[in-house]
């Protein structure tokens, strides 16, 4: 048997992939696919929507413990980067304690460079950019610790098919089913490049119909301008402030610090 347990916020929870009709409804998502191409897994998500780096650290790290995994993944910081109050160093604490406790509990860990959320959502150039540099902060944080301790890394920031319209859910934040199979089995081929024992591949093709665009309409009604509207009255303004200062610091070239590879500018779709 492989115990599997997932660590993160509401991308490993599954949002994007309904599950199955059935009694309870709920989200299926990636680990549960990578758990099914897994011998014997057994999947124990422990993400929550909405989680921070320091939500998985104070709880859902002592319970994944507890459950002594042979497989964990720890995918999480898009809603660190998406508050005003973001600070890449208690972020860096947090993951470091989480990454380094499962680790020091042989388990094989499983992490992700996070995609640029403002190029997904197709943001304004002087928007998206503050928010691309945020992102790159936190890439460069899971970078450091995939060095420090081991883990397989899968660099969704670099792979061009994440960027693909299907793989993206209503809200342009969440996989959809393609997608979420494309994280399976991007971590799954990594797994059996390690050694690790693997059954079967996920599929790629998803086997449930797409949103239709009644359903896409009704989610933006009942749930997208609520998430809009929080955030606007959070994030925009703050944004705001940061794409000035940037404008600022771009009229003034900054000096070159020997070790660290420069920022991309953002890219943003053309409309």
């Amino acid at each position: 048997m492989t115990t599997f347990t997932a660590l993160g916020d509401s991308i490993t929870l599954g949002l994007g992939d309904p599950a199955p009709a059935g009694p309870t409804g709920g989200w299926r998502g990636w680990a549960v696919f990578l758990a099914e191409g897994l011998p014997a897994g057994q999947l124990h998500n422990l993400a929550t929507t909405g989680a921070r780096a320091a939500d998985v650290e104070r709880t859902q790290l002592p319970r994944a413990l507890e459950l002594r995994p042979d497989v964990a993944s720890v995918v999480v910081g898009i809603n660190d980067t998406l508050r005003r109050d973001f600070d890449p160093a208690r972020v860096y604490a947090a993951l470091a304690h989480v990454v380094g406790a499962l680790s020091a509990a042989s388990a094989v860990v499983l992490t992700m460079r996070l995609p640029d959320p403002g190029r997904m959502l197709g943001m304004p150039a002087a928007l998206a950019r503050p928010l691309a540099r945020r992102t790159y902060e936190l890439n460069e944080i899971v970078d450091q610790l995939a060095a420090q301790f081991g883990t397989l890394h899968f660099d969704a920031a670099q792979d061009s098919q994440v960027y693909e319209r299907c793989m993206w859910s209503v809200d342009r934040l969440h996989p959809s089913e393609r997608g979420h199979r494309h994280i399976a089995g991007r971590f799954h081929d990594q797994l059996a490049a390690r050694g690790h024992p693997v059954g079967s591949r996920p599929g790629a093709e998803p086997t449930s119909p797409p949103p239709t665009r009644r359903d896409e309409i009704t989610w933006m009604a009942t749930k997208g301008t609520a998430w809009v509207l929080r955030r606007s009255t959070d994030l925009v303004p703050y944004l705001l402030a940061m794409a000035v200062r940037e404008c600022c610091r771009r009229r003034r070239p900054e000096p070159a610090v020997p070790g660290r590879t420069a920022l991309p500018p953002a890219q943003v779709p053309r409309r």
